[in-house]
């Protein structure tokens, strides 16, 4: 690429509230600017205006601003901008149409049918981007017929007259952007090219081919990424056009390039919405990466990025680090993208005190009226924490707050607030707990706050096996730099790295970003030598059309670098993992691009804990990513400053207030090292240098500080209202560093179990079984550990184990996988008549492996929590979380009584539901006002069942545990707590508590659906969901497959049911339809929701959906459902919602009803259906459907 000698040269991150502009000058200076994003009264748009500004300062020649800017002293100009994230967030896109394979119309509406939030009884999920839906009588379907790579036969044409007439329709509708998405056209695009080519000849300005945007397998995540790509890059295209207006020739000399979501930058007529969504993130994720490794040491950093309402991390470690599905705005995106964790604790986060817990958002003040300092009314925050700890000191911000905006930031607000709060505390910390000053309270949030944002850093290391203390904490953005120091040390992190340019770094990092181009294609092979020559030949391809691209763009061959990327997993999984073999160098045994293998079976083995040694590898996909070196190196360095301290201030830290003295940034020469507590203002940022820390200004005149142990007093076993909320955060992240093991159902056992940690390491691991009251499935694995010496305990869920069962069992003794016994006992049930024991050992064994290293990744890190603070504290604390879930319950209690006998008088509620077979479950339900607990007494409810239907106890105060965590309302940390002002009554012998030898598998996954209707009904917290998993499974000796299908959710007072979504206690998502047919002997035909199904009333059930399966070999089929003959109940007036049909559709024509339970072998043809009419294959459709809340 030529350079620019003598140019202006621009990098600018246009953000949602400002642009920062960095500039390189003609004589190699640097400069930098801030200005608002949108100032209409004074100019059009920022980024032209900082241009503007900077080009008439520096050569003090006018450039009006009602002219075009003059582009001949402009060498490149580089962007990120948040255009594309903010019209998601504000659903501000284009008008748009998805066109999309007939029978799936509802395909992006249903996703994965897992809901976000798993105790929002509303459940909120973002509306689908597009305005109407084309279906396309047209299918692709995969050969079975053994063969390498995925060969494909077209079973219908596509009808292009039909296509004709629906887009001309839409036309006339004012809709110009088109999506489209056919399945299997990852790897046979026929089909969408011509639709596309028909769209652009009758008139559509945008048409995104999923084919185009993202060639990868599975259609879901692909079709948010195609319809997200239609539906902004028109207002990415409106936007450049506006940009490009403000110079003269439309930029048509200048090169002008935009940062993608993965970290390189591309030509401004490329930049499109599918790519565009971390634009802005990501020039800050290079500027730290860049500016922060160290080569020569090679020491990973994270890079953490505080702003108002949220706080961005994310790990450099020389690489940059991808993932290829990400979420923004409730749109799963299938394209590379940074892996930038988020999470919403930042200076606006807003603070509150919760049933004894210290709370730090999610909610924000915004910027309007924003944190109470800003004069506004709003309501205490972080920033004014730190403000009121003296930490921000109001004399170094410009005057800009208040009404008028004229007003300095006001300490006496803050304090107002937090007295206020404080009283609030004292008032509810008891007799034996000491009172809590202002100072304290200020102190406490700060903590929890710091602990918030460790969260997603502990995610991006523990979680993939890295050690968080062998990290450097890169900071950034505006508020960092207050919570550095602490952050760090709660990690263990010894350095903290602030580059000069902190307050702009993401600008910076556009002028260092290289220019990239990547290329990918689906593969489908295997990872073996007979396949190193066609992988070999394709890598070439690849990377050949990287540098083709890359050289006609203005790069020489030794600017130009190439990386290889093979999309691999292990066969019969779903977990890819998208590896370099960077560091692997090619051998006898690998392709020429490197030693895939050793690459993936490594990474494997550090994110999972285990690997499959005897598994094939599969290749999904071939990426290459080529680079084009364009960053610019920065040599300038900082001007030899001269130390002038200002006057020293009090700042409130763990040991009270502590003189601080006050430096300006600028002021300070390369090289001075400064001893904390002190405090360190620049323009754009302030620094906090905590007691124990030390900074030192390096020759770039950069902040590297030194961290130092933490100086305050080992933490005891009485109970500190501050700990307890820090406690809570660490808690949850052990069990989110627990990534191994794959959940399947995730409520139906949380809470049936409590034991406490043990000292001693290394010891067994035992699953137990639901008869004695263990669970055998939960939301998260969960590392517990009896009293000393005893085993831990996982609680755990398996498919297609056919018939074996397992009261107690050793997985691990003495460190030993007990792999003989284990296969033993999976194959036993063979032995006796109608069973066949584990169709899937070889999963089964593998699964059992992942667990057992989730469960031994969680002790340790248990084991460090008892490091750092002790067995007798953890031990403590662990009893202190359950006693303030027990505080919020009872909380919760009291307010329903009070409203219960306002209302009726009466303290007493009851309800009562049928199982499909006619067998009750009754609830009458006592409130203590006064106490704040209940009796639940399951009284009348009906006995065992024949079949396999019956709940053990476990799964009912399963049940239960979910339905009170669901009614509290705010998040607390689930535990056996929920229950402790519970009294549960059960009826030995009912199908609540059978006895000891009943089938229970229907209990776990259809019984306590029906257990959640009957509490809520009792409570009128919200009509009855679809009351069921809806299990199908179907196998043969070779294969097994089986998967829960979502119905609709209840509705609410106030809400309408969520239609097509799993409820209550499961949130599984189910495989993609092209997964499916790839790896099962099925056609998905159709899979879309049943309208009118859930219910009318003034809030409306959620509708069930349709499933049908076309079945191409012999396999038997098994369903397991509820709700199929008792309909979802109505609220308060609403109708009941429709029951669900399984229906089998033979091809003679003839039609059955399988019932709600059965097994049957069927032939290849069949198909499984519900409510829909036979046609000329079999079919098996399901229909899961949902009530409705009642009007009032």
């Amino acid at each position: 690429m030529a350079e620019t000698k003598g140019k202006f040269d621009f990098a600018i991150d246009r953000g949602g509230t400002f642009t920062d502009v960095f500039a390189r000058l003609p004589d190699g200076c640097e400069r930098v600017l801030k200005l608002l994003s949108r100032d209409p009264q004074n100019y059009k748009d920022a980024p032209t205006e900082g241009i503007r500004r900077i080009l008439e300062e520096e050569t003090g020649k006018a450039y009006p601003r009602d002219q075009p800017v003059d582009t001949s002293l402009i060498g490149w100009i580089r962007m990120g901008t948040t255009v594309a994230t903010n019209a998601l967030l504000e659903r501000e896109g284009e008008r748009t149409a998805l066109l999309v394979t007939k029978g799936f119309k509802d395909l992006l509406h249903i996703g994965t049918q897992a809901r976000p939030k798993l105790f929002d009884l509303e459940v909120a999920v973002p509306d689908v981007l597009y305005e109407e839906v084309i279906e396309v009588d047209e299918r692709v379907v995969l050969r079975q017929d053994g063969s390498t790579g995925d060969s494909l036969e077209v079973w219908k044409e596509l009808d292009l007259e039909q296509v004709e007439k629906d887009l001309r329709g839409v036309l006339a509708r004012g809709i110009t952007s088109l999506a489209v998405l056919l399945l299997h056209s990852y790897t046979w695009s026929e089909h969408e090219k011509a639709v596309g080519s028909l769209a652009r000849r009758l008139g559509f300005s945008q048409v995104s081919l999923s084919s185009e945007v993202m060639p990868m397998v599975r259609a879901v995540p692909r079709g948010y990424t195609v319809c997200a790509d239609a539906y902004l890059t028109p207002k990415i295209h409106q936007y450049l056009k506006g940009f490009t207006s403000g110079f003269k020739d439309g930029l048509k000399d200048v090169d002008v390039l935009f940062m993608q979501s993965d970290g390189g930058l591309t030509p401004m007529e490329q930049f499109c919405g599918s790519r565009a969504i971390l634009s802005g993130p990501a020039g800050g994720v290079v500027g730290y990466a860049i500016t922060s490794y160290s080569q020569m040491e090679k020491k990973p950093v994270i890079g953490f990025d505080m702003g108002g309402t949220s706080t961005d991390v994310s790990r450099y470690a020389g690489q940059y680090e991808h993932v290829f599905e990400a979420t923004t705005a409730g749109v799963t995106l299938q394209a590379p993208q940074l892996d930038i964790n988020t999470v919403a604790a930042g200076g606006g986060s807003r603070l509150f005190f919760r049933s004894g817990m210290f709370v730090v958002g999610p909610e924000s003040a915004g910027a309007h009226p924003g944190p109470a300092c800003y004069r506004k009314g709003g309501p205490l925050t972080v920033t004014d924490a730190n403000l009121a700890l003296g930490r921000l000191i109001p004399s170094f911000f410009p005057k800009i707050f208040g009404p008028k905006e004229n007003e300095p930031l006001s300490l006496e607000e803050t304090t107002k607030h937090f007295r206020q709060l404080t009283e609030e505390i004292n008032v509810f910390l008891s007799s034996n707990q000491s009172q809590m000053s202002m100072e304290a309270v200020a102190m406490g949030f700060i903590r929890v706050a710091n602990e918030a944002m460790c969260r997603p850093i502990r995610a991006l290391t523990q979680a993939k096996g890295h050690d968080t203390s062998q990290h450097v904490l890169a900071c950034f953005g505006g508020a960092g730099g207050q919570h550095a120091c602490a952050i760090a040390r709660s990690l263990g992190m010894k350095t903290v790295f602030i580059h000069k340019y902190s307050g702009v770094l993401s600008a910076y990092g556009l002028a260092l970003a290289d220019v990239v181009e990547e290329v990918q294609e689906p593969c489908s092979l295997q990872y073996k030598p007979a396949s190193f020559s066609e992988l070999d030949q394709r890598v070439e391809q690849l990377s050949k059309r990287c540098h083709d691209t890359l050289r006609a763009r203005g790069f020489t061959s030794g600017q130009i670098t190439t990386e290889v990327f093979l999309h691999m997993r292990y066969e019969g999984t779903d977990c890819a993992l998208m590896v370099t073999a960077a560091g692997y160098p090619s051998n006898a045994r690998s392709c020429r691009a490197g030693d895939f293998r050793s690459a993936f079976t490594k990474r494997y083995l550090k994110e999972f804990g285990f690997t499959i040694p005897d598994r094939p590898i599969m290749v999904d996909d071939i990426r290459v990513r080529g680079c084009g070196q364009s960053g610019i190196t920065s040599v300038y360095k900082a001007e030899m400053g001269h130390r002038q301290a200002k006057p020293i201030t009090k700042c409130y830290f763990e040991g009270g207030y502590v003189d601080t003295s006050v430096y300006l940034w600028e002021e300070l020469p390369c090289g001075h090292s400064i001893q904390g507590p002190a405090i360190i203002i620049d323009k754009n940022s302030t620094i906090l240098v905590e007691p124990c820390c030390e900074a030192r200004l390096t020759e770039g005149g950069d902040v590297c500080m030194t961290v130092g142990s933490d100086p305050h007093c080992a933490l005891g076993t009485e109970l500190n209202t501050v700990q307890l909320s820090i406690f809570s955060h660490r808690f949850m992240s052990i069990a989110d560093g627990q990534s191994s093991a794959k959940n399947l159902h995730l409520h139906e056992h949380q809470g049936a179990r409590t034991v406490q940690p043990s000292q001693r390491r290394g010891c067994d691991f035992e699953p137990h079984s639901d008869h004695t009251g263990q669970s055998t499935t939960s939301e998260r694995p969960c590392v517990l550990c009896g009293q000393q010496g005893a085993p831990r305990r996982h609680r755990w869920h398996h498919s297609r184990l056919h018939g074996a069962v397992f009261t107690s069992f050793k997985l691990v003794t003495g460190g030993v996988f007990q792999e003989e016994a284990v296969t033993e006992a999976l194959i036993a049930p063979a032995q006796y008549p109608g069973c066949s024991g584990t169709r899937n050992l070889h999963d089964n064994l593998s699964d059992l492996r992942a667990q057992v290293a989730a469960n031994q990744r969680g002790s340790q890190l248990v084991g460090e929590l008892i490091d750092s603070y002790g067995l007798a504290v953890v031990q403590a604390y662990m009893g202190y979380i359950q006693s303030n879930a027990e505080l919020a319950v009872r909380d919760m209690l009291r307010d329903f009584a009070r409203r219960r006998r306002q209302e009726t008088g009466s303290l007493e509620v009851e309800s009562e539901d049928f199982m499909d077979d006619g067998t009750p479950i009754r609830l009458r339900v006592q409130i203590n006002e006064e106490e704040g607990s209940a009796v639940f007494d399951f009284t009348g409810t009906g006995t065992e069942v024949w079949g396999n239907c019956n709940a053990p106890r476990a799964i009912t105060l399963s049940a239960l545990i979910y339905c009170l965590r669901c009614m509290v309302g705010q998040d607390i940390p689930l535990n056996q707590g929920c229950l402790a002002p519970i009294n549960v009554i059960i009826p030995p012998g009912s199908i609540l508590q059978p006895s000891q030898n009943a089938a229970v598998v229907g209990g776990n996954v259809l019984t306590s659906q029906r257990v959640v209707d009957v509490i809520f009904k009792a409570f009128e917290v919200c009509a009855a969901s679809q009351g069921c998993m809806n299990n199908i499974s179907f196998g043969s000796e070779k294969i097994g497959y089986y998967e829960t299908v979502a119905g609709g959710a209840g509705a609410g007072p106030g809400w309408n049911g969520r239609s097509g979504v799993h409820t209550h206690m499961t949130n599984t998502r189910i495989t993609d339809p092209e997964i499916l047919e790839k790896r099962y002997p099925v056609v998905l035909e159709q899979f879309s929701l049943r309208p009118g199904s859930g219910g009318a009333g003034k809030y409306c059930g959620g509708d069930g959906v349709i499933r049908k399966l076309l079945f191409r070999n012999k396999v038997v089929l098994s369903v397991l459902t509820e709700r199929r003959s008792t309909r979802p109940y109505g609220l308060r007036g609403g109708d009941d919602g429709v029951a669900g049909l399984n229906h089998l559709h033979r091809a003679e024509g003839r039609v059955l009803n399988l019932g709600a339970k059965t097994s049957v072998s069927l032939d290849p043809g069949v198909r499984l259906c519900t409510c829909e009419a036979p046609s000329c294959f079999s079919v098996l459709i399901m229909t899961l459907h949902r009530k409705n809340a009642s009007p009032e």
